[in-house]
């Protein structure tokens, strides 16, 4: 099981790489979709948001089980708004 302080690295890491990308194409692409890609910021901010506030909680029966499943959930999170990303550039 991977350590507390190293999920929530992984979680800022992920979800500011999915920020960045947003902001790359807002760069490159300044009248185009804008307001999509301000939209999937927000989702990010949101992801990023609850999974700390899962990786914090206290009320853990299992925590090899929790922090697996916060582990799967913030990389299926991020896949799907890298997707959305991708979707942008069609």
């Amino acid at each position: 099981m991977a350590s507390i302080r190293t999920i929530k690295k992984d979680i800022d890491f992920l979800v500011s790489e999915v920020i960045s990308d947003c902001w790359v194409f807002m760069y490159i692409n300044p009248e185009e979709k804008t307001e999509e890609a301000v939209a999937i910021i927000n989702d990010a901010v949101t992801l990023r948001n609850e999974l700390f506030e899962r990786v914090n909680s206290r009320e853990i029966e299992n925590a090899k089980k929790h922090f697996k499943a916060v582990s799967q959930d913030l990389l299926k999170g991020v896949d799907t708004l890298f997707l959305r990303i991708s979707d942008l550039t069609k």
